[in-house]
């Protein structure tokens, strides 16, 4: 290292012209900062600058800038004045040299600054107009000894950038109040389910918020930092900054929880919650449709409940897909790369202070994969990424998208999902008290802990098989037998080769773990049957579907009648504050009484919806409505000038649908089972309805089919196609791209929502429950939990909940009986008012769907059922379990 030049004069050390320079490139406060440290570092020829500012309290440093150090580290790195050697500069206001920082009694590692690799430290104040406004370090790698005209140099030159250092700390998005707020609040997720939050966000700048996709991560990095302190000036939000920023510390800090109470035993080892998908925000791009959202619900309520909790996912750099139609209505599919940089995402940090890369081999070589680790209010979400370097051309794009590629494909996500997750979780220090494999595609995860088990407490496979499976829950989601992922023994052995020979097995023992019939050397390795068979307690998400999969999987456990199989149900919940509209919630603020969201799981907290006054329940219900119409008409006419359709059409769509019209919403996967089309079934008895003058019906569609589901495609055509026919073009709209925004402004502003899957096809569903919260009614198949749900009066049912082993039978007599139901009970009722014109009829089942079903069908209830019946049993938590004899 070459040391400073003695004969260069101390009051020369930068010159009027560069300190000038130092913000007039970029203009932002954290350009000037970090131009400020690299230009000391490159006059002082030092391996490492920095700069620490202090916050508003005075009370501690924060880094602001550093060449050197580990860049995120900025603006996260944070030491009380009372700690570490930079503390010791700015709580004496006096230059620190030290030869060997390390042994120095006031030094202090932050492992995720990389500065292990530093010996010398030297530190001056920042100090402008008398004023301390931080504290200025330089380090090198070799310990040394710093001459006093070294330390008079660095302090000149301290004084010559503090006045510019100043004036950028005033406003730096690390250090002013504002901008830091927003930060903080920005990189937890927390924000999307805060009304508040949105509200303060979209506000900064309407426009833009919507061409970021709702992201305030892209919203913040767009807008200069001076346009931000103009609009907050101008909407006096500072206010509702601080008060938003305020809530979220309290949030996060809250101690007197339900999980507290509750969840005790999971604190010093939480539950790793893996799920190929999870759904928390449209502007992170890593579900496909329902397994996704409901892991998102999952993940966010057990945050609010405080349950320790990790998820565990990938992290899919193009996504599921962009969909479009083209002009005959066929699905296309479009990916793009997603930008990192505008996620709240950060690198998941090991115990040696590193970035976490693990590692898995497999017979053709080794699978890597960098983590990240994204903030879900109190939880944790990990998601792999395979693009790293290292890894083969195929795995580079492995985790690229969701539901890609073949089998091969899909065993190697699985593997790193399953195997590459547990490790992640081993690398941060984290030992998982209950494995929640949310369906088989994670399942690979228990062999890895089994695996552990035997490494690390010495004992074989067949006693570390009998104890893991205790801390195992796995559910399933998937009705049909096709369903469930199956791989050959080939691309097992090829996969999990090497884990297997660790495990002590052999290759027929291992498939036998996925197998129904073990000894069947032609059965497949099912992903399903493998979480069932090393899991203690399994479950569905229905009581119907329950019923289902205990059918299905009869043959896995001879000897047991179908009722004794051990798979029970949890049905899913829907998280309300992520699908409650705000306009909504006001009004539940108003009549359900202080506190009630923190006892939505509950069913008295709904009772006080019978004496709203039906006026202000329909009328919340209508402004709801009419921001629906209006996403549509702008979302169609946005679709039909993409396909460069005319301007009259533009002129038409614009001005799309009614308020006075009953809507109805169908937005879902395009699966054939769910049977989108089954409306269809008679054109002429729907031209009819949909165009009665007196009692008109208009619907809105969304959802997208596989990209390699031609059937699925095909269906979504047909109903892509009605908006082109002249009978119904004012009738029905279809939405591309559905996605969580889509599917929020649909479950908030309908009246009615249809879903017809084929029974007992529908496992669980979740869209109809977030429609419940937002008081639409639904009009549904008895299938899912609907079945367990519909009461007779708090929604309507389309059947008696019969089937027939003949489909065409089944389909015929439910889409008779769906027409029968619109014409003879939906559509009356809807339209019959009273002389104040109020669908009293319509207002009464509003009320009751949401008095009977909010509480049920509520993520909060879902998670706390988990909790109680899975979560807390598998760590050995209860405090009494009697067995009986028999």
């Amino acid at each position: 290292m070459t040391p400073f030049y003695e004969e260069l004069d101390a009051s020369y050390v930068l010159t009027l012209e560069e300190i000038t320079n130092l913000t007039e490139e970029g203009g932002k406060p954290a350009d000037t900062l970090m131009n400020v440290v690299a230009l000391i570092a490159t006059r002082f020829k030092t391996d490492v600058c920095s700069a620490y500012l202090l916050e508003p309290d005075r009370s501690n440093l924060v880094l602001a800038a550093t060449l050197g150090l580990h860049p995120r580290c900025i603006g996260t790195l944070r030491l009380r004045l009372s700690e570490g050697l930079a503390g010791l500069v700015a709580e004496q206001v006096r230059p620190v040299a030290v030869e060997d920082a390390p042994n120095h009694p006031r030094f202090k590692y932050f492992k995720e600054s990389g500065e292990e690799a530093y010996h010398s430290f030297l530190g001056v104040p920042l100090i402008d107009r008398g004023i301390l406004q931080g504290v200025l370090v330089v380090q090198t790698k070799e310990p040394r000894t710093f001459r006093e005209t070294e330390i008079r140099m660095l302090a000149e030159a301290a004084n010559q950038v503090a006045p510019v250092v100043s004036e950028a700390r005033t406003l730096d998005r690390f250090i002013a109040p504002a901008q830091e707020r927003l930060w903080s609040l920005a990189r937890n997720l927390w924000w999307s389910w805060d009304h508040d939050c949105v509200s303060l966000f979209r506000d900064l700048s309407p426009t833009r918020w919507r061409q970021t996709n709702q992201n305030p991560i892209s919203l913040l990095n767009e807008m200069p930092l001076d346009e931000i302190e103009r609009r907050a000036a101008e909407l006096m939000l500072h206010g509702r900054i601080n008060y938003a920023y305020r809530r979220q510390q309290e949030y996060l800090q809250a101690d007197r929880t339900w999980g507290a109470t509750n969840a005790g035993v999971l604190r010093p080892r939480p539950v790793a919650y893996f799920s190929a998908e999870f759904g928390l925000h449209e502007s992170l791009p890593i579900y496909s449709g329902g397994l996704g959202v409901l892991a998102g619900d999952h993940i966010k309520s057990a945050s609010d409940l405080d349950i320790p909790l990790i998820g565990i996912g990938l992290f899919y750099g193009q996504g599921y897909f962009l969909q479009r139609l083209d002009d005959t209505g066929w699905q296309l599919e479009d990916y793009l790369q997603t930008d990192v940089n505008q996620l709240p995402m950060q690198p998941a940090i090991g115990e040696n202070g590193e970035p976490i890369v693990i590692e898995i081999q497999t017979r053709g070589g080794s699978i890597r994969a960098k983590v990240w680790r994204i903030k879900v209010g109190r939880c944790d979400l990990l998601l792999l990424d395979s693009n790293v370097p290292g890894n083969a051309p195929e795995d580079l794009e492995l985790t690229s998208r969701l539901y890609g590629g073949d089998g091969r494909t899909r065993i190697r996500q699985e593997l790193l999902l399953g195997v590459g997750g547990f490790r992640a979780l081993k690398a941060m220090g984290i030992t998982p008290g209950v494995l929640h494999l949310n369906e088989g595609h994670s399942g690979f995860a228990v062999f890895e802990a089994i695996r552990t088990r035997m490494l690390e407490e010495g004992m074989d496979f067949d006693h570390a098989a009998r104890q893991v499976p205790r801390e195992v829950i796995f559910t399933t989601h998937t009705p049909v037998p096709a369903g469930h992922d199956r791989f050959s023994p080939q691309l097992i052995e090829e996969h999990l080769g090497p884990l297997r020979e660790q495990l002590g097995l052999s290759h027929e023992t291992l498939m036998s773990f996925g197998r129904v019939y073990p000894t069947d050397m032609q059965e497949s390795f099912c992903m399903t049957v493998l979480g069932l068979k090393l899991s203690r307690r399994a479950n569905a998400v229905s009581s119907l579907h329950g019923e289902v999969s205990r059918a299905m999987w009869t043959n896995l456990y001879p000897g047991k009648p179908e009722d004794a199989v051990p798979i029970g149900h949890i049905t899913n919940g829907v998280h309300v504050p992520s699908w409650l509209a705000p306009q909504m919630c006001r009004l539940y603020d108003r009549h359900l009484g202080v506190g009630w969201q923190s006892n939505s799981g509950a069913a008295a907290t709904w009772e006080a919806i019978e004496n709203v006054d039906d006026g202000e329940l329909w009328e919340t219900h209508l402004s709801l409505k009419s921001n629906l119409l209006e996403f549509v008409r702008r979302r169609a006419a946005e679709q039909a000038e993409r396909r460069d359709e005319p301007r009259e059409t533009l002129l038409h769509l614009s001005k799309l649908f009614t308020p006075d019209a009953l809507t109805i919403g169908f937005a879902r996967r395009f699966a054939t089972y769910k049977r989108a089309n089954l409306l269809l079934a008679d054109i002429q008895r729907l031209a009819s309805m949909v165009n009665d003058p007196k009692r008109p019906v208009q619907f809105v569609f969304a959802g997208k089919a596989h990209p390699l589901d031609e059937p699925g495609k095909q269906v979504l055509q047909q109903i892509a196609q009605m908006m082109r026919d002249s009978e119904f073009a004012d009738k029905f709209v279809f939405i591309e791209d559905y996605d969580i925004n889509v599917g929020r402004h649909l479950v908030q502003g309908v009246d009615v929502w249809l879903n017809n899957p084929r029974r007992p096809l529908e496992a669980s569903g979740t869209s109809g429950q977030k429609v419940v919260l937002n008081g639409g009614l639904n009009l549904s198949v008895l299938d899912g939990w609907w079945a367990e749900a519909y009461d007779g009066l708090n929604g309507f049912a389309i059947g008696t909940g019969r089937t027939h082993s003949d489909m065409d039978v089944h389909d015929s007599r439910d889409g008779e009986d769906l027409y029968r139901v619109l014409h003879e009970e939906l559509i009356p009722l809807y339209y019959q008012r009273d002389q104040d014109g109020l669908p009293r009829g319509w207002i009464k089942r509003m009320k009751r769907t949401i008095r009977t079903l909010g509480w049920r069908f509520n993520a909060d209830r879902m998670v706390m059922d988990y909790t109680r019946h899975c979560y807390v049993p598998a760590a050995g938590g209860t405090s009494s379990a009697m067995k009986t004899i028999s």
